[in-house]
């Protein structure tokens, strides 16, 4: 299946935000706040991003398997 434009970015988001959990387990450092800076509108809007890159990716998921 080809990735539209959609599709890449709710995957780079998902992305960040697997990769911001992995240094949050492993080193208790939160990425995200250091680029935007902690309980900023700004970190807030990429975790919303994050989020919704994550149900787009579950949507996709769930489609592509109805289409087989």
């Amino acid at each position: 299946m080809k990735m539209n434009a959609l599709d890449w970015i709710a995957w780079i988001l998902v992305v960040i935000g697997g990769l911001n959990w992995g240094l949050w387990g492993a080193l208790n450092f939160n990425l995200v706040d250091a680029i935007f800076g902690g309980g900023s509108i700004a970190s807030s809007v990429v975790y919303v991003l994050v989020g919704l890159g994550a149900l787009w990716m579950i949507i996709s998921a769930l489609m592509m398997k109805k289409k087989k």
